[in-house]
């Protein structure tokens, strides 16, 4: 992905190193990398939220705690590793989970504990602004949350200073500035991407809805200032220093990177940021990101409107069940296989059961499968139950099985998906990455089918958002001219190895007639969480 060869002890010495933290949702993870954007170390540190008077949340003091012990464990292995410490950085940068709410007074004291992105307490707040801004607002944005506590009359309106996210807060406790990157902004308030700032004629809205619920509160200048990648965002000052690492070893001074969410840095992980371009993620849940050339026509409640660290527009397409229910059944093959004496593990039934899946009908042979374990947004349902359904006249083989397994792991967000295709949006690639992608050619080529576009995979995400967070950082060390996307083609990505999988006709054929009748099943859906509590 890089050039080889760099004196990792000297660039750390020196200087010439980037260093990305990013706080996800169980693990806070540091990773620092050199000029050439290779990994020279990493450190982590494993947290939980909590939920606390029916919301969930991390104190503040968890924040502090993992961030230092995450340097803490950076600066060991960099000792390990290559034999000097760490005593400063070229750059640095802030990454975390979107969205949320952090709210601060005056003196800048945390108003109520932070409220994160897997709150739903804000469905009022987020119907009447998508009603009244024409704009799809999720439970989940920081506009939302800051609009029911309006609603709600929380006390702790009367004294609101500041609002931002987990990223901003670090960030401003770092540097001392008010500042959001423009991707991690977008899960606050809609950003306009003409001017890479929140958009005003909506701004000027939400301040005339914020003061009718509260008097005299000029909502809009509670919100960070938006920043692109590679501008300007403040320097680690001796007392951001001393936050992060309280042995006093790190040195302050080093450029800060513009504060992003983890969409963001999973996009530049991924080399995903330029227009036709996205990625997909499968884990326990399943989303996507395509970069769009310009606005859509429509506002589409399947569909969250974000951007890239650049500003470019992004739609995000997310489904709360991904891959969970596929490991299930390979777990009840994994016992069989056992149950028979048949050595290999998992991973041999995972891969025998996937290759299984190419010999499958393109239709899956009239067999569906619903990959609920929790309740879909996306189709309407507030619960899950996993189904498999089939016809008497159906195909039932282990080839037609595995293939609707997968096709139903990509059910809803094709439909999604699908929203965006009849918008008109085009789509030249979408980077896939997650552990159902390591078979090679199985997933990959099914998900091509199921979103109609050429699927690639390769060993390009490194270290994740940590490692993404840090190529911002060293995009600003540089100081480049280069846009971003132009800077991870040339100088990140130049070398990187990738498989791409276009469709084939009968493919995107056949899954498509097995996603009519996917649409069709969703009333068997629906009537299994009636029926069975």
């Amino acid at each position: 992905m890089a050039q080889q060869g760099i004196d990792a002890a000297a660039a750390i010495a020196a200087g010439q190193t980037s260093l990305g933290i990013e706080l996800g949702s169980t693990r806070i993870k540091a990773c620092l990398i050199g000029p050439d954007h290779e990994v020279l170390a990493t450190g982590s540190h494993a947290w939980e939220n909590q939920f606390v008077d029916r919301l969930w949340t991390y104190s503040e003091e968890a924040i502090w705690e993992g961030l230092q012990a995450s340097i803490a464990d950076l600066k060991a292995e960099v000792q390990k590793a290559h034999g000097v410490a760490l005593t400063s950085v070229g750059a640095l940068g802030f990454s975390a989970m979107m969205h949320g709410y952090l709210a601060f007074d005056s003196e800048g004291s945390l108003l109520v504990p932070f409220r994160t992105w897997r709150n739903t307490n804000t469905e009022a707040a987020a119907a009447k602004l998508t009603e009244e801004l024409g704009f799809n607002f999720p439970l989940r944005w920081s506009a939302s949350h800051v609009y029911q506590a309006i609603i709600d009359e929380e006390p702790h309106v009367a004294e609101l200073d500041f609002i931002t996210t987990l990223a901003g807060y670090v960030h401003w406790k770092l540097t001392g500035r008010k500042v959001l990157g423009v991707g991690d902004a977008s899960g606050m308030f809609p950003i306009d991407p003409a001017t890479h700032d929140y958009d005003a004629a909506m701004l000027a809205r939400f301040k005339e809805l914020a003061a009718e619920g509260k008097p005299g509160l000029d909502v809009t200048a509670l919100l960070p200032e938006v920043l692109v990648a590679g501008q300007d965002a403040g320097t680690l000052t001796e007392e951001g220093a001393a936050l992060l690492d309280p042995t006093g070893e790190l040195k302050a001074g080093a450029p800060v990177a513009p504060p992003e969410g983890d969409a963001g840095t999973g996009m530049v992980a991924t080399n995903a940021v330029a227009p036709r371009t996205g990625n997909i993620s499968a884990g326990t849940s399943i989303f996507a990101m395509v970069v769009l050339e310009e606005p859509l026509d429509s506002v589409h409640e399947e569909l969250d409107i974000v951007t890239t660290p650049g500003g470019d527009l992004v739609a995000m397409v997310h489904c709360n069940n991904g891959a969970s229910e596929l490991g299930t059944w390979a777990g009840v093959f994994t016992e069989f296989a056992t149950a028979m004496g048949v050595e290999g593990g998992a991973d041999a039934v995972f891969e025998t059961l996937f290759t299984a899946a190419l010999e499958g009908e393109a239709d899956g042979g009239g067999l569906l499968a619903y990959n609920y374990l929790s309740g879909e947004p996306i189709t309407g349902m507030a619960e899950g139950r996993p189904l498999f359904v089939r016809t008497p006249g159906s195909r039932l083989t282990l080839a037609n099985f595995m293939r609707t397994q997968l096709y139903g792991a990509f059910g809803t967000l094709s439909i999604g998906m699908k929203v965006l295709h009849d918008e008109g949006v085009k789509l030249d690639s979408m980077f896939a990455h997650g552990g159902m992608f390591r078979t090679a050619g199985v997933a990959q080529r099914l998900l091509a089918a199921a979103i109609d576009a050429p699927v690639s995979v390769g060993d390009t995400a490194s270290e994740g958002g940590a490692w993404g967070i840090a190529v911002l950082a060293e995009y600003l060390r540089k100081g480049t001219d280069a846009s971003l996307g132009d800077y991870l083609n040339d100088a990140v990505f130049a070398d990187a190895t990738l498989d791409t999988v276009s469709p084939t006709a009968d493919d995107v054929a056949g899954y498509d007639a097995w996603l009519a009748q996917y649409r069709a099943g969703l009333a068997i859906e629906r009537a299994a969480t009636e029926a069975i509590s």
